[in-house]
């Protein structure tokens, strides 16, 4: 007698402290960049569900931001609150961290953990930049006595090594049910999302060291006429002497960053993208939780 085939679908929570790589690992599970990266710490503000569908199951795969110690501010409350949210409401956690590291912040993220009973499935990321593989095991043997992990996990989402026994232990542990949205889609956030997001990682990444936090895009327009995307962006600011730094002489560097947003719009939605771009200075914006809510930092 044939043993029927069983189909899983859920929530699956890339949870960990800030730049151990969670949204690496999230564009190399989905096969396609949702996610935004750079080198800074807390480049990630929103949680975001990625959709891989399989034969056996569908995975749909919450990339969070960072959880840190850092300021007690606005945009730092809304950036943990959204992170620990997620773990109330998913099905698996994959608590990622940083092969031979262990800080006091992934120490809080696993307290926060270990306040659910969720399954969690412990990923070991950047193996691929241990040079001394023999030290791997004692800190896998260490790290897994603060925790009764269901699965234990080293890969590199930058490479891709052994991504796919995540992928697997992920589905295993997820419940049995039909998929929850169509085999085409991809996630379930809009493209005036991504739009923005893609402005922004240009931003962070040009802009890390003199402008770490103090700059949010919004969308005022986004249209389709004739088959090119029309987007119009604001940059929100702090200081007007941010401004100026986004500027750069004669504009050069504002500019340079929107060619390179709009090309990296046009690979995403596959199609013509005319972007235009204004700076505008709102004070403290960061600290303000109604402009906070205004620029989208409420869902």
């Amino acid at each position: 007698m044939t043993e029927a085939v069983v189909h899983r679908c859920g929530y699956v929570a890339l949870i960990g402290r800030p730049n151990v790589g969670k949204s690496t690992l999230l564009n190399r599970l989905i096969g396609q960049k949702l996610a935004i990266t750079s080198h800074k710490a807390q480049t990630s503000r929103h949680a975001l569900v990625g959709i891989k569908t399989r034969p056996e199951g569908q995975i749909l795969y919450v990339d969070t931001p960072g959880i840190h110690s850092r300021g007690e501010n606005a945009m730092n409350r809304y950036l943990n609150r959204s992170a620990r949210s997620v773990l109330a409401e998913v099905d698996v956690v994959v608590f990622v961290v940083e092969a031979l590291k262990w800080t006091p912040e992934d120490e809080r993220v696993l307290k926060d953990i270990q306040n659910r009973r969720t399954p969690t499935i412990l990923a070991i990321n950047k193996i691929d930049q241990v040079k001394k593989k023999d030290l791997l095991l004692p800190y896998i043997a260490e790290t897994i006595k603060r925790h009764d992990f269901v699965e234990v996990i080293p890969l590199s989402a930058l490479k891709g090594d052994q991504v796919d026994l995540l992928e697997q232990a992920a589905l295993d542990h997820l419940p049995e049910g039909e998929n929850f949205y169509p085999e085409e889609q991809l996630t379930d956030r809009s493209e005036r999302f991504f739009a923005a997001e893609l402005l922004r990682e240009q931003l962070t990444r040009r802009y890390a060291e003199e402008l770490p936090y103090a700059v949010s895009v919004e969308i005022e327009t986004f249209k389709a006429h004739k088959g090119v995307y029309h987007i119009a962006a604001i940059v929100w600011v702090e200081r007007p002497g941010q401004k100026a730094i986004l500027l750069g002489r004669k504009g050069a560097a504002m500019k340079e960053a929107a060619i390179n947003a709009r090309r990296e719009m046009e690979k995403f939605f596959d199609t013509k993208v005319n972007l235009k771009v204004w700076i505008k200075v709102k004070k403290s914006w960061s600290s303000d939780e109604s402009a906070l809510s205004r620029l989208g930092y409420n869902e």
